[in-house]
């Protein structure tokens, strides 16, 4: 456990948390629409433009959190934390509310880029996987096939991160399927 271990999280709160997420998210919900005028909450905003898309994050962190310690328990919980992204892009706009909950208590100012930094890691990682190995168009769905193959997978990236040369990640994936000597001088190197 993370807290045994003397560290601390800041976790994304997904739909198969249950009760979890949904408790979070009505409180969010309705903090926000009166202005989160009944709890201690920090705000923070940041704005990006790249690639002709403009995101606006706006971060509430709520640090009045003793009600969902009684109903869930949940280890170290400190703080909630409420991200709303909007992005434009193109003359469309999306917008996309997502939680969180943490073991920490600092302001929105530490834990929005914090958030962000470790999804824009998250999401290269998982770019990189989908791009490579087709990992959203795997259908293994039972028991514990999804995650032998993830743990698979990793390794098979690491191992081809290693292959010299300048070769994109694909080809060179495809080079250890054609040439067993190639295969060979990574898995030992």
């Amino acid at each position: 456990m993370v807290i045994d271990k003397n560290a601390d999280y800041i976790l994304a709160l997904k739909g198969n948390q249950g009760s979890l997420r949904e408790d979070v998210e009505v409180f969010g919900t309705e903090q926000k629409a009166k202005g989160f005028s009944d709890t201690t909450v920090t705000r923070g905003k940041s704005i990006d433009g790249d690639h002709g898309c403009i995101e606006t994050r706006r971060v509430a962190v709520i640090h009045d959190v003793e009600w969902l310690n009684h109903r869930h328990n949940w280890p170290g919980l400190k703080a909630v934390a409420v991200v709303e992204s909007k992005r434009e892009m193109n003359g469309k706009t999306e917008t996309e509310t997502r939680f969180y909950i943490s073991s920490l208590a600092p302001p929105a100012t530490v834990v929005g880029p914090a958030i962000h930094d470790h999804w824009s890691i998250e999401h290269s990682l998982h770019w990189v996987l989908d791009m490579t190995f087709r990992d959203d168009e795997c259908r293994v769905r039972t028991d514990d096939a999804p995650t032998n193959l993830a743990v698979i997978r990793h390794m098979a990236q690491n191992l081809i991160r290693r292959a010299p040369g300048k070769q994109s990640l694909r080809v060179r994936r495809k080079a250890v399927g054609w040439d067993d000597g190639y295969l060979a001088s990574l898995l030992v190197a």
